[in-house]
């Protein structure tokens, strides 16, 4: 059996169907063709990392801002390793 890749949107969709209640799990594992320890470690998963949707943006724009300070401190340290380099051949 070929393995296959759920992005996480598709996960979330079918655990959000099997949660509703409207179908049972067997019967929404066999549509998805996926096992119910599959649906379960998902659901499990959503459980578990679920609040993480709800944090609050100040952490995000956080994030973003040490990347942007991160990027260009590489920048910088790739423009002096480049200095430096060619300092050492000119010698």
């Amino acid at each position: 059996m070929e393995k296959r890749h759920w992005t996480s949107q598709e996960k979330l969709r079918i655990i959000l169907e099997g949660l509703s209640g409207q179908i049972e799990i067997a019967k929404l594992c066999a549509k998805y063709q996926i096992a119910q320890a599959q649906y379960y470690r998902w659901r499990d998963q959503l459980l578990q990392h679920g609040h993480q949707a709800f944090e609050t943006k100040d952490i995000t724009k956080k994030e973003q801002h040490l990347q942007s300070e991160n990027t260009k401190l590489k920048r910088i340290i790739g423009d002096l390793t480049v200095e430096l380099k060619k300092s050492e051949y000119e010698l």
